[in-house]
């Protein structure tokens, strides 16, 4: 049984991911609101609430495998203010690190660390914060590698998100673990670049994960879509029209197009500000039909909500995507209890991994590891 501590824990995705053969021994967050659902969902045994630099290291029971930390993406965002990893939610990683760094000295350092956040990332900067992470890893004594996964692979949900993963230098690797270079699709070229930008000491404790491609993904975005949700309801044919009326031409024309489809389309829209003849701005809805959901965010201004837009033939119906369905898009099974708030629900989810990549990624890279390297022991 492999052990681990999450941090910057939400609602508990990335433990709803690595599953029932890992016993989390501590989870912390700031949120109290996501900690009550992460309680709700994983009982009350492992968690604390607050500030993650009030978190010591003595407060940690046992030895963890792995350290797992989602740290707030805002800073590095390129939807952000651009403060990267001295922006006050962003720079969490630090007092994060420093933990990582405690538990090292104290010699329970875990055999894997793994961090998760969005791929501004790489260029924030000027690629210096990524740089800054990488250098985090070798100088604590960790070889690390970088992954961008996108959960569309897994979901029907568009979700790119950088995944750096550091292994304890006297771990053993499984040569089958790593390649000699980028492999496709997860080594993307904005990796690539962000990678030769690295310090030599960062360069060199660098590894190439080999992760393989899961399988062909069966459900679209149709599938999880509900015809009488809770919590939201159908607009009136006149509020639809009057979204439509946001679609430039072209979104118009792809409107027009699913109803030739010949089959119901769902389709998501986002409301988004672009630019106008004389220097104005101009509102305007945006929709996809690709079978893939776009990707989920935490409401702000209520601008960023997603509209499903639903066209069977010459029907036309539209409505907010209801809490259930964000949290289907994060492949969370119907079981998950969410809050009974829409704003809250949708704010946990959109602020979640998608869990069957962290499954993904313990079936491939995190159990190898440990089970090569056998039974847990304490670092020297």
């Amino acid at each position: 049984m492999a052990t681990f501590y999450e941090f910057f824990a939400g609602g508990g995705m990335a433990r709803c991911g690595l599953g029932a053969d890992w016993t989390c021994l501590f989870a912390n967050d700031f949120d109290f609101r996501k900690g009550a659902i992460y309680q709700l969902n994983h009982g009350l045994g492992a968690f604390r609430g607050g500030d993650i630099r009030d978190v010591a290291a003595a407060d940690l029971p046992g030895v963890a495998d792995l350290v797992w930390g989602s740290f707030p993406c805002q800073d590095l965002s390129l939807a952000g203010g651009g403060a990267g990893l001295k922006g006050e939610r962003s720079g969490t990683f630090y007092p994060f690190w420093d933990i990582v760094r405690a538990l090292r000295a104290d010699g329970r350092a875990p055999a894997v660390v793994a961090i998760e956040n969005v791929c501004g990332t790489l260029t924030s900067h000027g690629g210096r914060d990524f740089g800054a992470i990488c250098e985090a890893f070798a100088s604590a004594g960790y070889r690390h590698g970088a992954l961008v996964i996108n959960a569309d692979l897994f979901v029907p949900q568009s979700r790119p998100r950088l995944f750096l993963i550091g292994v304890r230098e006297d771990v053993a690797i499984d040569p089958a673990l790593v390649a000699p270079g980028p492999l496709d699709p997860f080594h993307t070229r904005g990796l690539r670049r962000a990678v030769e930008g690295l310090s030599p000491a960062a360069r060199e404790a660098m590894v190439w994960w080999s992760l393989p491609t899961p399988e062909r993904r069966s459900r679209t975005f149709a599938h999880e879509i509900e015809e009488a949700p809770r919590g939201v309801a159908w607009r009136s044919p006149e509020d639809t029209a009057r979204l439509l009326a946001l679609m430039s031409p072209l979104h118009l024309a792809k409107v027009e197009a699913a109803k030739r489809a010949g089959r119901r389309m769902v389709g998501c829209v986002y409301r988004r500000t672009r630019p106008a003849g004389a220097g104005g701005k101009l509102q305007r809805a945006e929709v996809r039909f690709d079978d893939v959901a776009g990707c989920l965010r935490t409401p702000a201004g209520g601008s960023s909500r997603q509209t499903i837009l639903v066209v069977d033939g010459p029907l036309v119906r539209s409505r907010l995507i209801s809490a259930r369905e964000t949290a289907r898009l994060m492949g969370l099974p119907d079981s998950y209890q969410l809050p009974k708030n829409y704003n809250e629900a949708y704010h946990l989810t959109g602020d979640g991994v998608v869990a069957p990549v962290v499954r993904h990624l313990a079936a491939h890279i995190f159990e190898p590891l440990l089970g090569r390297r056998g039974a847990v022991e304490k670092a020297a």
